[in-house]
């Protein structure tokens, strides 16, 4: 629970409120890169995944593959709605963000980040059903892909360009 602004803690009634948005925004910003980082954990693991379970030619080692896909998808999943969940209730504390031009763009790039995630997904199945549809080296330079978004998003976050 946020701390009340107490008697004689010198804040009057405003800035007691002031002061619980303020916490409340630092809190949901602290859960929001929490997620984010189990997140991008996952986004960077499951391609190399990937690319470990296309070399693998033997029946129980496709097995473990696939069950470590699966897990890992689960986790990075919940990484994943929790992390656009609170950027969403980030949002809604402070609507007025929306008009800067740096948050669209970095929304941009997490609709496209998003995107990423699915497409991890159609891999996952194929791969699951024993129909890989790329090479070691494609799944190689696939797993690059969340790391440029990354790079970019920080900049837009920290930086907060124009």
């Amino acid at each position: 629970m946020l701390p009340e602004a107490a008697p004689g803690d010198g804040l009057t009634h405003g800035a007691g409120r002031a002061f619980r948005y303020n916490r409340l925004m630092l809190w949901l910003k602290a859960l929001h890169v929490v997620f984010v980082v189990t997140w991008f954990a996952g986004l960077f693991y499951l391609p190399r995944l990937f690319v470990y379970h296309v070399a693998t030619t033997d029946a129980a080692g496709v097995a473990r593959f696939v069950v470590m896909e699966r897990r890992l998808f689960f986790i990075m999943t919940c990484g994943a709605l929790l992390a656009v969940l609170f950027g969403a209730s980030m949002i809604i504390a402070a609507p007025g963000y929306l008009a800067l031009g740096w948050l669209r763009a970095k929304l941009l790039l997490v609709a496209a980040l998003v995107g990423y995630h699915a497409w991890c997904y159609q891999l996952m199945r194929a791969l699951r059903a024993a129909r890989p549809a790329h090479s070691q080296r494609w799944y190689r330079l696939f797993n690059e892909l969340p790391l440029l978004l990354l790079v970019a998003i920080v900049v837009l976050a920290v930086v907060k360009p124009a």
